[in-house]
């Protein structure tokens, strides 16, 4: 499964105002509401914040990947955003992000789960490639570079 291929207009935002973590997730959350119901995409919401609780998912390097599973959705879901300025979230690092990415996937699908995890923690690792997608002003040209970064560093 590629991640480019979870991304599509609607679930990536290019200029994401937010004015903190709560906002950003509830934004990012919102943006997968043609794909589920508002009363899966509430219960998606509860468990990326619950998920949240436990451990901030600021990974450091300006990046959030909140991730969650839940029994209310059958397939994995994600959405993308560049924040039009950072926010405070808690991260590893004390610094702000200005990129989230939200991975949500059913209970029953752990080891697809942690791969996908790994696979968005590489690609979003690597300076050169956030600065490109940091250069991008539509969804259609950030889902592009997620398509070209993941044939060059997967494409084996």
């Amino acid at each position: 499964m590629n991640i480019f291929s979870l991304l599509d207009t609607q679930t990536v935002l290019p200029n994401l105002e937010a004015n903190n973590k709560a906002e950003i997730l509830e934004k990012l959350v919102s943006t997968l509401q043609g794909q589920v119901s508002q009363e899966e995409a509430q219960k998606i919401l509860e468990a990326v914040k619950e998920r949240e609780n436990i451990m901030s998912t600021g990974v450091g390097k300006g990046l959030a990947i909140p991730h969650a599973k839940t029994a209310v959705i059958e397939q994995t879901y994600a959405a993308f955003a560049v924040l039009k300025e950072p926010v405070e979230y808690n991260a590893v690092d004390n610094k702000p992000v200005s990129m989230v990415f939200l991975l949500v996937g059913p209970q029953s699908s752990n080891s697809l789960h942690i791969k996908m995890l790994s696979r968005i923690s590489r690609l979003m690792n690597d300076s050169n490639f956030r600065n490109r997608l940091n250069e991008c002003t539509t969804a259609e040209e950030i889902i592009e570079q997620f398509k070209k970064e993941e044939h060059v560093s997967f494409s084996g």
